[in-house]
């Protein structure tokens, strides 16, 4: 399929088919961390609640743990066989992991056996979601038009941001119309699991019908063993370094501002779990309809005045906001200042996947774009709900405010030094 002869039509089917199977995925990752507070009783029998968050916590990281791992399997079958197949077999595996979920015993029924289960399913949904990430953000930028880069790439976090919306959609339904407290203690957080699986289908049905990239296409003759390696890709140091510094401070705000949020607004901020399941929905929504703003704004000006926005705004305001945010007690004081932390974290978001496409050659792209970013996720995203309760347990909860910080003004040297990759873009090689 080449790209002169791509309709506008065909492009958008292409995006919608890449992203809606992007959705499922992060639906199915995101349903753990939205309904942690429900079920983290049923797999851990300590009774004081900050211990069972810290250890479903945990095991959450853990499932970023594998993360590499599928940007290292998922990013190699990309590059060597096609986006295509790569994208299809990843959306299956997340399939299984939340039928997992659901159909798991409680550790009351089957005892060590149940968190032993939980683990195996999170370390499925890391490994599908680890190679998810950098195939999707490589097949969105190469079916993008040229000039509409940034805008189309976007998407990528509008669905990621969008699987994250319906797993908090489907709670609120939960806790406000069909179940009691106690049910969705007992037995109701297991719904949206079973939807996770089945939703899993439909994506899988849109996946096998999408067209293969003119990009991977035009490489078929290069020899195998430049495609997809990891020894082909430590030929390009500088772009590997590159995706891990500007991931860095972009991931540990991202995951703060969104799956641990919901946690800080009951436990620090004490509101109630219908109040911040609220906050969090309506907040999430706003930031998902921002994305493809700053997409297309990236697309007018550049990428590079986007991530310096986000660096310098983010490390002189996480303090002063997040401190504020702790000791508001108004409902809409702290969606204020949620929106306003990810409006500055909308400068990272809506264009990091664009960006790291157009710093590598496309038989290694999705493994350039899936690797490093999913290790570089695993240490600092897939931690930052378990340093943020660990502050917080040993009492010095202000320090994790202090590390966002530092790790986002680490990014900021990184995009200080970075060339514009708009203007450079590997992708205009293809």
């Amino acid at each position: 399929m080449n790209s002169s002869t791509i309709t506008t039509g065909q492009r958008i089917k292409a995006i919608i088919g890449g992203s809606i199977g992007n959705l499922v995925e992060w639906y199915d990752w995101y349903a753990y961390a939205a309904f942690a507070i429900y079920f983290s009783h049923s797999f851990f029998p300590d009774s004081d609640l900050n211990a069972q968050l810290m250890n479903t916590a945990g095991i959450f990281a853990v499932g970023f743990l594998m993360r590499p791992i599928g940007g290292w399997v998922f990013g190699s079958i990309a590059d060597k066989i096609g986006r295509k197949k790569a994208m299809t077999l990843s959306v299956l595996l997340m399939s299984f992991g939340s039928l997992l979920i659901a159909l798991t015993p409680t550790y009351k029924t089957i005892g060590i056996l149940a968190p032993a289960l939980l683990l195996l399913a999170r370390l499925l949904q890391g490994l599908s979601v680890g190679g998810e990430y950098g195939v999707s953000a490589t097949y969105l930028s190469e079916m993008a038009s040229e000039d509409k880069r940034g805008f189309y790439s976007s998407f990528q976090y509008v669905t990621l941001i969008g699987g994250q919306l319906i797993a908090l959609g489907i709670q609120l339904i939960l806790q406000k119309l069909l179940l009691t407290e106690a049910q969705l203690e007992d037995w109701g957080w297991r719904i949206p699991f079973v939807i996770g699986a089945l939703l899993s289908v439909i994506a899988l049905y849109l996946r096998a019908n999408l067209h293969e990239t003119e990009a991977f296409e035009n490489k078929k003759e290069i020899s195998e063993k430049k495609k997809g390696t990891v020894t082909e890709l430590l030929k390009h140091p500088k772009a590997l370094l590159t995706v891990i510094g500007l991931t860095l401070g972009g991931t540990l705000a991202f995951y703060t501002y969104t799956t641990y949020m919901q946690k800080f607004l009951v436990n620090t901020v004490h509101l109630t779990k219908e109040q911040s399941t609220l906050i969090s929905f309506i907040s999430l929504f706003i930031f998902a309809c921002l994305q493809p703003v700053f997409g297309a704004l990236s697309d007018k000006i550049g990428r590079r005045p986007l991530l310096l926005g986000f660096g310098i705004l983010g490390t002189l305001f996480t303090v002063p906001l997040l401190t504020a945010l702790s000791t508001t007690t108004s409902m809409w004081t702290a969606f204020f200042l949620i929106m306003v932390s990810l409006i500055i974290v909308s400068g990272y978001t809506s264009i990091n996947a664009v960006v790291k496409a157009e710093l590598f050659p496309s038989e290694i792209r999705a493994l350039g774009v899936g690797l490093p970013y999913a290790l570089t996720v695993a240490i600092f995203g897939g931690t930052a709900e378990y340093i943020a309760l660990w502050f917080k347990q040993i009492g010095t909860e202000s320090y994790f405010y202090w590390y966002i910080t530092g790790c986002i003004l680490f990014s900021l040297i990184v995009y200080a030094g970075m060339k514009d990759t708009k203007e450079t873009s590997t992708l205009d090689k293809d």
